[in-house]
């Protein structure tokens, strides 16, 4: 976005220049500076969009976030009151029911660590992420309610 921005001043000098070179010197260089400011202009213009649709991703983020922080919360108890239920019942297949559980926790520690350690790298890197993302929360959520409630 930056070299566009750069490439699209740089061309707009250029073509002041040029287009001023069959005129005198003084009405060269009044036409060339005029050429200047509009480009600085521009570009200032360019940057501030820039600023605000990176903000605005930044928010979009943040609310992603906490969404799947939220469900991330709500996975954690989900497996919490079921190691809760199983200690309380002493199941016979406690063994098995641990391992499957030990399974979920990480497959939800995972996705939290991929939440915190996204880095915006663009818009089509975001959507591909949150894509992929909201794809594992929602089959790991899934997991997690057809244990608890397969096995209560």
């Amino acid at each position: 976005m930056k070299t566009k921005i750069a490439f699209l001043a740089t061309t707009l000098f250029l073509v002041g220049v040029i287009s001023t070179s069959c005129q005198s010197k003084e009405n060269k260089t009044k036409a060339a500076e005029n050429k200047v400011q509009n480009a600085e202009n521009k570009l200032g213009e360019a940057q501030m969009d820039l600023n605000q649709a990176n903000q605005e991703e930044y928010a979009e983020y943040l609310k992603f976030k906490k969404e799947s922080d939220e469900k991330i919360a709500a996975n954690e108890k989900s497996i919490a009151d079921f190691k809760t239920r199983i200690e309380m019942k002493k199941m016979l297949n406690k063994a098995e029911y641990d391992l499957k559980i030990a399974e979920l926790d990480q497959k939800n520690n995972d996705l939290k660590r991929r939440i915190d350690q996204f880095k915006a790298e663009g818009k089509d890197k975001w959507e591909l992420f949150k894509t992929e993302f909201n794809r594992d929360m929602e089959n790991l959520s899934d997991a997690v309610r057809n244990f608890t409630t397969k096995n209560d």
